[in-house]
């Protein structure tokens, strides 16, 4: 005598399994992106006109950078533009080579970013929202670029600062594209000397570890 399931039984075993299934898939999904924090950074590479010029004078595959600030719970970038503004998240991301970036946290973050931390980095903005963007690259706050506003932020509200400074003249400055971008903003008269902040000084930071790639 065979046992034969009837079709009743066999469907609703299947309805189970599956259920079961989907939910063990589900489950990692739900957790593969933390959410972005206030005070994570986030890099790109933009499709500016400088990008190119950016990316071979600093040897690095991203070129625009900024800082994020919830607003009604929900992510904003804080950054260096045409002016210094806020952007909503996806629509910054949006203008990045591919939709693709780049978020990264204080290592220690849960130590450093305290509320307290948090209210004094949103409280910075004030000092630079607004502002032009920086063509030349000047450590003075009259102008901002991306990298210097972030860099600035958190000096000065937390003292921290991420990734070192350096000279102009330490940069790759004999790449034909540098050199072009260079002669348009500078003339002959290009101060050597100045500090900079670049985008992949701060992106290699020690002090940040990746939390999201996308």
């Amino acid at each position: 005598m065979t046992f034969t399931p009837r079709p009743a039984f066999a469907l609703a075993l299947a309805l189970a399994l599956a259920a079961a299934l989907s939910a063990a898939l589900l489950v990692p999904a739900a957790h593969a992106a933390p959410a972005l924090k206030d005070g994570d950074i986030v890099f790109h590479t933009s499709r500016s006109a400088q990008s190119l010029a950016v990316q071979r004078a600093t040897g690095s595959r991203y070129s625009h950078m900024g800082i994020v600030l919830l607003r009604d719970g929900k992510p904003y970038v804080f950054e260096a533009v045409q002016t210094v503004r806020y952007t909503p998240l996806a629509q910054w991301a949006a203008r990045g080579n591919g939709g693709h970036y780049v978020a990264k946290r204080l290592r220690n973050a849960d130590t450093l970013l305290t509320p307290g931390a948090v209210a004094r980095l949103r409280a910075g903005t004030s000092d630079f929202e607004g502002r032009p963007y920086d063509l030349t690259f000047e450590w003075s706050d009259r102008r901002i670029y991306c990298s210097e506003l972030v860099w600035k932020l958190y000096q000065r509200a937390l003292g921290v600062r991420i990734g070192e400074l350096q000279k102009i003249r330490e940069f790759n400055l004999g790449d034909p594209a540098v050199r072009a971008k260079m002669r348009e903003r500078y003339g002959d008269r290009v101060p050597m000397d100045e500090p900079v902040i670049s985008p992949v000084a701060m992106f290699d930071s020690p002090l940040l570890r990746t939390v999201e790639t996308r």
